[in-house]
């Protein structure tokens, strides 16, 4: 070990959640260092970690960037925790309980005498306490001391749950590298019950960024009146400073394109969309969302049934959420004859200038068409667009209901999509069979529509009923078309067929006997206690002639 530097081997890198890059941490008079082992540098791809080089794998933090050192009990042992002046906390864990003192000493003789802090974890087990802002951390301290930590990076969205609850939302961002997908379980929702008022100085010496004279001017109505002073809830005061911290307020200026008011069908209401350049924002009166790019696994651009209206749908994985609801999809509608002429700002952002060879710099077509390829720029996802089935009346669609939601069956090229509410995409491949049921017609089945079930490989069923009877021959032509298996629901039951039967008629009448067994040779076997002829002999109380048994004594 040289006195000018010193390292430790099998250190993990881990500012973002999903790592396991283990690698070598030099402490010098330059500053700190962090160099993945070989082979290690590909699980860092598609991260957006300050200070980190790609595709080397190396992480330098210079001396006159650091603030503070930080030592804690760690999930792998122990760790170091790095402030920076720019608000970033990195975090090294790994080391070995005897590592301590040399960390220590390194720290203070290369580093210019910068301490290292020892940070006790509170135990306790409360579910009460005070949150700290440091930087883009949250932390919830116990008794003064850290119990827990929530990145502000990881928020996605942030709500007013009621009066005095606020909830978070937590979705960690994720590189092209680490995938969903066979990831550990992680916490994506806290609440936090935050009583009591506030006045409104108080609030804005909370904001980042407030000074006080602007605290001055928001101390209420009255010259010196405390009384007078406005007051807030406290939680739309933690509210507002998580938006902020996560950067999930209202930003004007460096978006790409904004649009304004557009109509959601789901989740319900009227949003303002921003579109930056690694996510989107989606606003409403209510709730307010950040989505990833990443995030958009589809989209599709369908027309609704009355021909006046279009749909951008716009699938989501993992989808947002409304307390305990989940839009795996979003539904925007349209109308089809409205025109718009839209103005790209490709100057907002360095990295937005990476779509200059998917999006132009002017529209000036109808809206639903611009919203479409500019979600299809971004996200660099193929748009799925009507197919070429037409129903019996000339729609890209057919009218249907799933259980007790009606809405419209989109038989695409590789797919059927249903939407509005719920929205569902099932593809081709995933389809065993299809099985008509209550299709044909006779006399006694008068019904005008039919029903459709899907039978899927491995998965739940998906049964669309009160489909019009007209659609039956296009329908049945798009699924012979695509190859897909057709079943009729008395085939998949019973061989017997009804079809045709008519009891009013002749020939109905005997088929209808004969396909319900009567008049087989087991019912026609004699009975043994019946006299032939006898009923002959027995006058019927209707003859004129008829004489009972008393007047024949008499």
């Amino acid at each position: 070990m040289s006195d000018s530097r010193v390292h430790f081997d099998d250190i993990y890198l881990a500012t973002e959640p999903y790592v396991r890059s283990v690698g070598q941490v030099r402490i010098s008079t330059p500053g700190i260092g962090w160099k993945a082992a070989e082979g290690e540098a590909e699980a860092l791809e598609g991260l957006a970690i300050p200070g980190l080089s790609l595709p080397a794998g190396m992480l330098a933090l210079q001396r006159e960037d650091l603030r503070r050192l930080q030592w804690q009990r760690m999930a792998r042992g122990y760790g170091l925790r790095v402030y920076m002046k720019n608000g970033t906390v990195h975090r090294l864990d790994g080391f070995a309980a005897d590592d301590f003192e040399t960390l220590r000493d390194a720290a203070k003789r290369l580093l210019h005498g910068m301490a290292l802090e020892t940070r006790d974890i509170s135990t306790k087990g409360w579910n009460w306490g005070r949150p700290d802002f440091e930087g883009t951390t949250m932390t919830f301290r116990v008794d003064n001391r850290p119990m827990f930590d929530l990145p502000m990076a990881c928020v996605s969205n942030t709500n007013l749950a009621n009066k005095n609850e606020v909830s978070i939302e937590l979705q960690p961002p994720r590189g092209k590298g680490l995938k969903r997908k066979g990831a550990p379980d992680e916490l994506v929702e806290i609440r936090f019950y935050v009583p009591g008022t506030t006045t409104t100085a108080v609030a804005a010496d909370k904001k980042p960024g407030s000074d006080d004279e602007d605290a001055g001017e928001a101390v209420s109505v009255k010259d010196g009146d405390e009384e007078d002073e406005e007051e807030v809830s406290a939680a739309s005061v933690f509210h507002d400073t998580i938006k902020e911290r996560a950067d999930l307020g209202q930003v004007s200026g460096d978006s790409i394109v904004q649009f304004s008011e557009i109509l959601c069908l789901t989740p319900r209401g009227r949003y303002s969309i921003d579109m930056f350049s690694h996510f989107l924002r989606l606003r409403g009166k209510t709730y307010d969302y950040k989505i990833p790019y990443d995030n958009v696994q589809r989209l599709f651009l369908v027309s609704k049934q009355d021909e006046l209206h279009m749909m951008v749908v716009v699938g989501l994985n993992p989808p947002i959420r409304q307390g305990q609801t989940r839009y795996p999809y979003l539904v925007l509608q349209f109308v089809r004859d409205e025109e718009a002429a839209v103005d790209l700002n490709f100057d907002a952002d360095a990295a937005a200038r990476r779509f200059e060879g998917r999006l132009r710099a002017h529209y000036d077509e109808p809206l639903y068409r611009i919203v479409a390829n500019v979600f299809k720029g971004v996200t660099d996802k193929r748009l799925i667009e009507g197919g070429a089935f037409r129903g019996y009346h000339g729609s890209q669609g057919i009218k249907a209901s799933l259980k007790a939601n009606e809405g419209t069956l989109y038989p695409l090229d590789k797919g059927f999509l249903f939407a509005p509410k719920p929205t569902l995409y099932i593809p081709h491949s995933e389809i065993a069979s299809i099985v008509f049921s209550r299709v044909e017609a006779s006399s006694t089945n008068k019904m005008r529509t039919f029903d459709l079930k899907l039978n899927m490989h491995g998965s739940q069923d998906y049964q669309f009923v009160s489909i019009n009877r007209e659609e039956h021959a296009t329908l049945e032509a798009y699924l012979t078309e695509h190859g897909i298996k057709m079943l009729s629901e008395l085939g998949e039951s019973t061989e017997v067929s009804y079809k045709g039967m008519d009891v009013d008629s002749d020939d109905g009448g005997a088929a209808a006997v004969q396909a319900l067994g009567i008049g087989s040779d087991e019912e026609s076997s004699e009975d043994e206690d019946y006299v032939a002829g006898s009923d002959v002999d027995v006058p019927e109380e209707f003859d004129e002639n008829y004489e009972s048994a008393e007047e024949d004594d008499e």
